[in-house]
């Protein structure tokens, strides 16, 4: 089974990210930490008992990594672009057992299963060699928590909670046909659109916003 595990958006910079997060859902999003394999930093939001909002960008202070980093985040001009054009959730990833064995022959599509850690925290994340979402976002990184599972729990609850997630894309049925291959479950909704792009309607105490 694959389930939603987590949204991520894309920052120019951590700050950039996180004040704008703030200025959408009316709270600051906890320092999550830092990824040394990949050179990047985030803040995490608890969205449920299982599911979280991250924030990520890439680490000023880390060394350069000697492959590409996840999330598309060595091309700072499209990252850049994505954030000015108002795409700045552009990410979701889903959580499975046996990251590898989920993939299967899609490895050009999901990438290879990467060993990464943040802190105490290790898990399996697939990444692509170039570096790039899955279908430019309109699919899911995967990804295998291991035994200690999902950390979301561990997060402070300010109430908010993840309503409702939407993926816009050209190509509509090749990627409900891609999320039926892995196996995922509670599929986001999936519309025909001339580019790809996120939303998602998070419940926050002052009512329901949506981040895009």
């Amino acid at each position: 089974m694959t389930e939603l595990d987590h949204l991520t958006v894309i920052a120019p910079d951590l700050a950039t990210g996180v004040a704008w997060v703030r200025d959408v859902l009316g709270v600051d999003v906890p320092r999550g930490g830092a990824h040394p394999k990949m050179g990047t930093h985030n803040h995490l939001l608890r969205l449920g008992d299982d599911l979280f909002l991250e924030v990520v960008a890439v680490d000023p202070d880390a060394p350069r990594p000697p492959h590409r980093r996840w999330f598309g985040l060595d091309d700072r001009a499209a990252v850049e672009r994505h954030w000015q054009a108002g795409r700045r959730l552009r990410c979701y990833v889903a959580r499975c057992t046996g990251v590898a064995e989920t993939i299967g022959t899609e490895g050009d599509t999901f990438g290879a299963p990467t060993q990464l850690t943040r802190g105490d925290l290790s898990w399996t994340f697939a990444v692509r060699t170039d570096g790039e979402l899955p279908a430019g976002g309109a699919l899911p990184h995967l990804m295998d928590w291991g035994p200690r599972g999902n950390p979301a729990q561990t997060m402070p609850d300010f109430g908010l909670r993840l309503r409702e997630l939407t993926v816009e894309t050209p190509d509509p049925d090749t990627v409900q046909s891609a999320l039926d291959t892995i196996g995922m479950t509670g599929k986001p909704n999936i519309r025909r659109a001339d580019a790809v792009r996120l939303s998602a309607k998070i419940e926050t105490p002052q009512g329901l916003r949506t981040l895009t």
